[in-house]
């Protein structure tokens, strides 16, 4: 394929062959101060300042001496845990989905109109996934169910809008954005998605194809920015992307076009639910901005669980023994008045809940029974913890595992 190579600074552009036919050093003139050297091994190095208007894919090492202007500041995947790696509330084990929003993997909801219709369990069926993605998000549908004219069931996450302002959705400037990912089911045929505003009223509902069944296949969707819609760009939900696992026919509409219509999926896509024991699987999903879907974008453990964190943290007991998850006073005899400071800075107030907890005074560990006024601030929350038998008021006091290691405590701020 032939290789066309412009200067738009004047000038002109040389390509000088070195000792080897596959080194070359590409010089451009002085206007741009910029030179390429390819070393034969896919290596390059550029001496000058390099500015990067699209995607650059490369199979070797590239040394900028000079500065490298990227079109984002964000990090490129604006999905969180897109590869299902962390799993706080569940440690893999399967979840059935409610008539309402029940959590699966870290970040990604489940729902249906009607309950018991599907589970989702990380890693389910134990298939060999993707290279480079060890873990993945299994559905399973528990019958063969007729899905209703207005009924849905789908997986989900929401896009905070601090992380999609730079989109400019509904706005002339709006900017394009591809999301790829893995998908693997025993049916084959056309399946769909949504990506769709806080307000449920602006829709893009995508379709994509699954050729062979028990096989895993890369999807890439490229949506155009969508000029119209009310898009939020604060701590609420930017941008909601859902996996369509079966809706009914108000709920589908015409495929990869923007609509002022709220829609699940295009029309013709398949229903998991649908058919008794059919698999749909899915991990590697990304969303970005561009037109082209760059390699996965892997963070650290570490960085993709904080990033977790600000929706929802479970601070958890690791033994059998005492464990202190926050520290206060005897208020009462009756109420422990405990402090409990954040992972990391959640995204808004956040619900506490807890399980196998005690609240533990002088040398007695008196029993959780409920969770009374929750009072929270910035970083932290403080929180009446009601508890069984007779405390000393005024004593000091720490909410504690109850000598269980199935002990926690749960801060939720999801979307």
């Amino acid at each position: 394929m032939p290789v066309t190579i412009k200067s738009t600074g004047g000038g002109s552009v040389t390509m000088t062959a070195a000792s080897t036919a596959s080194d070359y050093t590409l010089t451009l003139p002085a206007s741009t101060g910029t030179a390429v050297v390819a070393d034969g091994s896919g290596n390059a190095s550029i001496s000058g300042n390099l500015t990067v208007s699209g995607n650059i894919t490369t199979s070797g090492n590239e040394t900028v001496t000079g500065t490298v202007v990227m079109g984002s500041s964000f990090l490129r995947n604006r999905i969180i845990n897109g590869d299902m790696r962390i799993d706080q509330r569940n440690a893999g084990a399967s979840v059935t989905n409610t008539a309402g929003n029940t959590f699966s993997v870290d970040r990604w909801g489940t729902n249906g109109s009607q309950a018991s219709k599907f589970t989702a369990q990380r890693n389910a069926g134990s298939v060999t996934p993707p290279a480079g993605f060890p873990n993945y998000l299994g559905i399973t549908s528990s019958s063969a169910y007729t899905v209703g004219s207005s009924e849905a069931f789908y997986i989900y996450q929401g896009v905070e809008g601090f992380n999609t302002s730079d989109f400019d959705w509904g706005s002339a400037s709006a900017k394009t954005v591809t999301l790829s990912f893995w998908v693997r089911s025993s049916l084959t045929g056309a399946f769909g998605g949504s990506l769709f505003n806080n307000a449920a009223n602006y829709s893009y509902p995508f379709s994509y194809t699954i050729s062979a069944a028990n096989t895993w296949e890369q999807k890439t969707i490229t949506v155009t920015g969508p000029t119209a819609g009310t898009w939020t760009t604060d701590n609420t939900a930017g941008i909601w992307l859902s996996f369509n696992l079966g809706a009914g026919s108000t709920l589908l509409g015409t495929a990869n076009t923007w609509s002022g219509t709220f829609y699940r999926a295009p029309t013709g896509s398949t229903s998991v639910v649908g058919t008794n024991g059919a698999t749909w699987y899915v991990t590697g999903v990304q969303l970005e901005q561009g037109s082209v879907a760059t390699p996965f974008e892997r963070r650290q453990y570490g960085q993709e669980l904080a990033l977790c964190q600000r929706y929802f943290a479970r601070l958890g007991s690791l033994s059998g023994n005492y464990v202190g998850f926050g520290a206060g006073i005897c208020d009462t005899t009756s109420i422990g008045f405990i402090y409990i400071k954040y992972p990391v800075t959640m995204r808004g107030t956040p619900t506490l809940s807890q399980s196998n907890t005690a609240v533990y005074s002088t040398t007695v560990a008196f029993a959780t029974s409920s969770i009374g006024t929750t009072y929270y601030g910035g970083d932290s929350l403080a929180a009446n913890i009601n508890v069984t038998g007779t405390m000393t008021a005024g004593r000091g006091a720490t909410l504690v595992g109850n000598n269980n290691a199935s002990a926690y405590v749960d801060l939720s701020a999801e979307l």
